[in-house]
């Protein structure tokens, strides 16, 4: 995939107009030609709160806007033949397309049962503090709306390993399910709260021979049905990484593709639980450079106090370039989602140029950067916030440069706490390509970098535009590079 760049297609707030599919479908070809190769789409299932449901709380995996459930048939992005007339329009204009998987739990079940609970601490999964006690669960999906078309099975409390919703008394907890699979929590690599197995919801039971094939079945489905090209795998940390292993070597066979798939292991200061995750997975997925986001929010706060030179320090785009999806933001980082770790705007197009102008990694830039955006909710402080988002103006010309010019031998300068920069020497498969970065975080500043001697007495210009002085390469390949204070800079030749 030679300097493929991702575009997550979507943002938290996105308006509930169904307008997402067409958008898609008019927009194909555009965003092939600025140097877009493949779109993560978001859920596209019917989610517990109908329209107006991001898709993350999954309800009828099968109801792609066919169906009038949870008050509408559309979901939030449009309909099911809209979805399928936008996959095939992109497809056709070059781009692949990934769809957001949303396996780890169920929502709005359409029956309670009676289930055989324990409360646990929710500070510590493992400790039960409670004897065995029926509570009334929201445990039973018959999707009276959809009438068993696609598929006839149904899901019960055998399907579920915990609830957080006694309807009986109306008690909230973190209740564990005492099924025939298993009286405590699944493994799962993650250790927070001791067992991070329960996330949201009803949490789906993998040791449940049933479910497993049910999902198989499923996936085969969706793949039939839109025939993607690619997944985007959510809240894996809360899941058994063997189902993921079951589940893709099975998708890959029957479909015969390979199917590239990214996880969302999210652990921004944890980069051996990525590790972790990848020797189990035997690397059968990417994953997101949670750790690398982490940086640049931290970056983006510090200013000048942070060391530039460390900016890579503790990644995975650093120690397994091959897995790493890169990115700046996402739906969950952006200003008011659960896991809020945003990126100040002036550090956004030195962030991308981290991501996008380098040969390692593999970028995906977030929507509102590439469109902006305006939206109001509710803090943690309990009031409601306007927020706008700019969209980042650099990324269009960034995008050209990663197709055309950045290819070659990387040589980097991480030689300075606020200077940095790399270039690359090109290469003759791509004619006139070759690229210096320079990147600084505090007063403007400048460095000497090689880009080989076959470009002696070039000119090279900033394509960014924010220095107009030109630079001239000397006899050795050598030239002496500027950056503007806290800004970014990529010169290439005339």
């Amino acid at each position: 995939m030679e300097n493929y760049t991702m575009l997550q297609y979507f943002q938290w707030y996105y308006p509930s107009d169904g307008s997402l599919w067409k958008k898609l479908k008019d927009e194909a070809t555009e965003l092939k030609s600025f140097g877009i190769d493949t779109l993560w789409l978001p859920p596209a299932h019917k989610g517990m709160d109908g329209e107006k449901s991001t898709g993350y709380d999954s309800y009828d995996l099968y109801d792609l806007g066919e169906f009038d459930q949870k008050g509408s048939v559309r979901t939030k992005y449009g309909t099911k033949a809209e979805l399928l007339e936008g996959v095939r329009t992109a497809q056709e204009a070059g781009l692949q397309v990934y769809m957001d998987i949303v396996l780890n739990h169920l929502g709005g079940a359409d029956e309670t049962e009676t289930v055989t609970v324990r409360k646990v601490d929710p500070e510590n999964r493992n400790n039960f503090i409670s004897e065995p006690y029926e509570i009334e669960a929201y445990t039973r999906f018959t999707y009276p709306g959809r009438a068993k078309k696609y598929s006839a099975f149904e899901w019960d409390f055998q399907c579920f390993a915990g609830v957080d919703f006694d309807n009986k008394t109306g008690e909230t907890a973190i209740f564990s399910i005492q099924n025939q699979y298993g009286e405590g929590w699944q493994e799962v690599l993650d250790k927070e709260n001791g067992n991070y197995d329960y996330l949201m919801l009803t949490d789906i039971d993998y040791r449940n021979p049933h479910v497993r094939e049910e999902v198989k079945k499923w996936g085969e489905w969706l793949h039939e049905t839109i025939k993607f090209d690619g997944f985007r795998l959510d809240a894996i940390k809360h899941m058994d990484p063997l189902f993921y292993n079951e589940w893709l070597d099975n998708m890959r066979e029957k479909t015969g593709k390979e199917l590239f798939t990214v996880g969302e292991y999210w652990s921004p200061g944890d980069l051996g639980s990525l590790f972790e995750y990848i020797d189990i997975t035997e690397g059968r997925m990417s994953l997101f450079d949670a750790p690398l986001q982490g940086n640049f929010s931290r970056a983006s706060k510090e200013g000048n106090a942070f060391n530039m030179s460390e900016i890579f320090q503790n990644t995975l785009v650093e120690t397994r370039p091959d897995l790493a999806v890169t990115l700046v933001e996402n739906h969950d980082t952006q200003p008011l989602q659960s896991l809020e770790q945003t990126v100040d705007h002036w550090f956004r197009p030195l962030a991308y140029a981290l991501i996008l102008l380098r040969n390692t990694g593999y970028p995906c830039i977030f929507y509102p950067d590439l469109y902006g955006a305006k939206y109001c909710d509710k803090g943690n402080d309990g009031n409601e916030h306007e927020i706008v988002l700019e969209p980042v103006k650099e990324i269009q010309s960034m995008l050209g440069l990663r197709k055309n010019v950045v290819h070659g031998t990387q040589r980097d300068y991480f030689d300075h706490p606020n200077c940095i920069g790399w270039t690359l020497s090109g290469d003759e498969e791509h004619e006139n390509s070759g690229i210096a970065v320079l990147i600084s975080n505090g007063d403007e500043g400048y460095k000497a970098m090689e880009m080989g001697q076959h470009f002696a007495g070039r000119v090279f210009r900033d394509r960014l535009n924010n220095i107009e002085a030109e630079v001239i390469i000397d006899e050795n390949g050598w030239g002496e590079f500027l950056v503007a204070a806290g800004s970014v800079s990529a010169w290439t030749a005339d």
